[in-house]
Parts: C-alpha cells; structure tokens; sequence
C-alpha cells in the first residue's frame, strides 16, 4: 500500500470514529485539500468546511461559501458557533499560527477542541510544525509524506502518457523508474512543474534525466543546513586509488536501482581515513561528477549551537534536507573534528555523544539514495561506533602513492597546466624523487613549473625546473614519519587499502583486513 492510501485509510477512519481533533503534518495544502475532498464525498450527513486565509471558510464538496471572515479567529468563532448548533460537522483550518506553543490562539483551539469533543465535531489544522502537547493529546496526527517512490512513477506515467503519440518520448520503463527514483522527496505540484518542462521542449529524451537532478537541485537550493559544492570537470582525475575506483564502479548502478524486492537499502557510502593530502577530499568530488550527482557538503563544525538541544535540532534539518535533495552526495570532510567531543570526554554535557547517536540512527536507517563520503585525518579521535559495520558500506585506507600511483598523477598535472606529455626518462627521474610525496606535494610541485611557464613563457620550463621543483618539497612522510607510520598501523588492521596495494612497505608482501571483491 502507497504512503498517499495508507495516509488516507487512516484519516478516514478518525474522521468515522469523529476524533476531536487531528493535526496534518505536510507542506503540500492542496494535496491534503484533495484527499479530504475524496474523503467527504463518502461521508454521509458528516458535512466538511474548509478554512483559507484568501477564501474564507466554504464548504469542500460544494464550494459554497459559508462565512467570508477571513481570519483564522474569525473561522474558529464560525466554527464554535456551528458545532455547537448542529451535529458532526468537520472544519478543516490551512492555517494554524502558533499551535506549535502554548498562545491565545492554541488556548482558543483547545476550547474549540474540547466543544468538538462533546457535539460529534472534528477540528483539523494543517501544519508543518509540531502542535502543542496539551492539545494535540486531545486527538490524534498524521503526516502525508511527499509521493513515494512508486506515486512518483504513476505521476511521471501520468504526466508524460497523453503526449506519447504527438512527442518524441525516449524514456522506457527504466527510464521512468529511473526518473522516479530521482524525483522522490519533491512535492506532487513541484514534480508536475519539472515533468511540463520537459515536455515544453517538445520532446523527452534520455538525456534528460539529468535534467531532472539539476532541477530538483534547484528546488532545494536555498534550503539551509547543508552546503551544494560546484564540482568543476576540467579540474577533477584522481590518480590512482584503483580499489577504490573498482568498489565505486560496482556499487554505483545500486544507488538508482529498485531494491525493495530483495530487501536491501541502496549505497550508504564509505569512510575514508589516510595519510592527510592524499585526495581523500578530491575522491568525493570525483565521485558526484562520475555519478552525475549534485555534491553536498556537511560541516559538522558549524552545527554545534550554544543551547541545550540546539546542535542535535540543526544536526537532524540537514539530514532531512539531504534526505529531501536525494539521489545526491553527502561529503562530510575530516568528520572527527565534529564528532571528536564523543571520545575524548570533552565538558560539552554530552552533546557530541548525542550527535553522534543521532547521525549513527540516520546512517543506518534512512532510506534516502544519499551517498555519504565521509573522509579523516586524525583516525585516533574517531568515534569507535562509526567504524562498526553496517554504519558506512566500506572503509578505506588511502596512503602515500605508489610508484605508479605518482607516475599518473604527476601526468595528470602535467597534462593540464602545461597540455602535454613529458618523456619518459624525466618522468622516471621525477617518480623516483617523489619517494613519499602525498598527492598534494606532487601537485604543489607540478604547480611551482606551471606557474614559472606562465611568467615567463614555456620555453622556461626545463627538466632542470622539474628536477628543483622537486627537491624543493619536504613532505610530510619526511617530517613526521612517526604520524606516517601511525596512521599505517591503523589502517592495516581496520581499513580496505584505497589502492588496492598492501598499505605501507608497498613493494613488500602484507597483509591487509580484507579484499574487496570486484
């Protein structure tokens, strides 16, 4: 059964058995005007009212209007003065301000409640905010999510069916699952606004599916709690990370695919813990661009409040708002230093214990197609609960660079600061200098000869320009080896190796937790 049924079975049946009083949580008016409207045609001698601020309050079956008092307080009088005449009347309020606290108006409905109660009346509100407790304990409440996966379907189906004859229509079966799946989490007449805009081009095509998810990324753009990353193309190739690359490549057609019938969640992403610079942060980038997916940026930082309860209630709207904006990526970059209160005993009265229990439930139980990439330094502050498995899908390792790991990524900085390839025995020399670079110093290095080209012309850059340029960096392996070595020690025990190589003492045989089939 469908959200939309389930939601409607159930409110007719409280309708029936004539609850005082039911509070709608939902955005979406019209849709919940319109299930009503199907609801009291079949109510006999039960009549339904409805209030809006535009139309004042008019009967829902007929249209007729009954009292063109406007207000909200005006339409609570009506409906005292009418509940107290006549038996199971039904008044439906599209605004309720402050019925979320205790307010003249809350103290008003509850009265209005309490009359309803013995006169076979119902008063509903429809809200998207939490009702006061005292009130709402006088009746019952219901919230109608946005259309599940499967209404989405039948919209799209609905939608784009009368136009197949005249329009040049692509989309197959899969597609349109496939389009459903994108567009669950966005209202029915947001949904319908994207599918006509479709159609205005006169045609839809393949292509068009990821129009959907930049449109959809448009609805939520200003949504708060999370932060939408623009990822470049021309600036994104990760070199190397090879395990990872395949893990990635294997998972991805999970994401969008229908998985209920085997009773499996989709991807919920990785963790990824490493030597700091070695592209961790890029990795999440990358996988938005390859995925076609917008990329959404976490700060835990930034959610810690100074009140009691107010971290946790920022920590749960921008789960929901990447909730709302999936299929999408979740990057939550060096997610220790948000969490780190939870293991190191800090004197914040818990909070980070209860932020991490409450992002750990979300994890686990959400359903949203959201990808959490989630990347750490400092491995030694990382709450132990976050490395259980079920929490992420798989975690990495990502070390130093190999040596052919570093033969690729110097080419690809090469390649595009200075558009070509450079011989084969400079780059052997370069390799070999580069002996416990981090993807960074490699690029920091590559830069300094870019930038040189740019002063001065490239016919400045030299094998000699190279060759300083490199021995110019002291990385970190060289002035920490102790954290190195660390870190390493860390992952071999805990952590799939990114790259698909034994992490640490590359050229030598060890042994790492697993291997990740491909």
């Amino acid at each position: 059964m469908s959200d939309t049924k389930e939601f409607q079975r159930t409110l007719t049946r409280y309708l029936k058995a004539r609850v005082p009083f039911i509070s709608v949580r939902s955005s979406e008016r019209a849709r919940v005007l319109d299930i009503f409207k199907e609801i009291a045609s079949g109510l006999n001698n039960a009549p339904v009212y409805v209030h809006s601020i535009s139309q004042g309050t008019r009967d829902l079956v007929s249209n007729r209007v009954t009292n063109e008092d406007r207000s909200t307080v005006g339409a609570l009088d009506h409906a005292n003065q009418q509940i107290a005449q006549r038996q199971n009347l039904t008044f439906v309020l599209t605004e309720a301000p402050d019925a979320e606290d205790e307010s003249p108006f809350s103290r008003q409905l509850l009265d209005a409640v309490t009359l309803a109660a013995d006169n076979g009346g119902v008063i509903v509100i429809i809200t998207t905010k939490p009702v006061w407790g005292q009130l709402q304990r006088l009746g019952m409440s219901l919230t109608l999510s946005a259309p599940s996966e499967d209404e989405m379907l039948e919209i799209i189906r609905e939608q784009i069916g009368a136009y197949r004859s005249d329009y040049r229509i692509e989309w197959d079966d899969a597609d349109e699952r496939e389009a459903a799946a994108i567009l669950t989490g966005v209202s029915r007449i947001e949904a319908d606004n994207i599918i006509a805009t479709l159609l205005a081009n006169g045609s839809i095509l393949k292509s068009d599916l990821e129009e959907l998810t930049q449109a959809k990324d448009r609805i939520f753009a200003d949504i708060s709690g999370i932060e939408r990353v623009q990822v470049r193309g021309s600036e994104l190739n990760v070199g190397g990370l090879g395990g990872l690359k395949a893990w990635l490549e294997k998972e991805r057609p999970l994401l969008t695919a229908d998985l209920r019938e085997r009773g499996i969640r989709p991807p919920r992403g990785v963790l990824l813990v490493g030597v700091p610079g070695c592209g961790k942060s890029l990795s999440a980038k990358a996988i938005a661009l390859n995925w076609k997916m917008p990329l959404y940026r976490l700060d835990l930082s930034t959610i810690h409040g100074q009140y009691l309860g107010q971290s946790e209630s920022r920590l749960k709207d921008a789960l929901s708002t990447a909730d709302h904006v999936a299929p999408c990526v979740l990057w939550i970059d060096e997610i220790e230093k948000g969490l780190a209160g939870a293991t190191s005993g800090a004197g914040d009265g818990g909070t980070s214990t209860r932020l991490v229990g409450q992002f750990l439930y979300w994890l686990q139980e959400a359903r949203s197609r959201v990808f959490v990439v989630a990347t750490a330094n400092d491995v030694s502050r990382l709450p132990p609960e976050l490395l259980r498995r079920g929490r992420f899908d798989e975690l990495f390792f990502v070390d130093l660079p190999s040596t052919e790991e570093r033969r690729d990524i110097i080419s690809i900085y090469v390649q595009r600061g200075l558009k070509y390839e450079l011989n084969e025995s400079l780059m052997g020399e370069l390799v070999e200098l580069s002996e416990g670079f981090a993807g960074s110093d490699l690029e920091s290095a590559v830069r300094e000869v870019v930038k040189e080209a740019f002063l001065s012309g490239d016919a400045a850059v030299s094998d000699d320009l190279f060759r300083r340029s490199f021995q110019n960096v002291v990385p970190l392996s060289k002035t920490s080896p102790e954290q190195i070595e660390n870190i390493r020690a860390w992952g071999r025990e805990r952590a799939v190796p990114a790259s698909g190589q034994p992490i640490g003492n590359l050229g030598q045989t060890t042994r790492a937790r697993r291997a990740v089939l491909v």
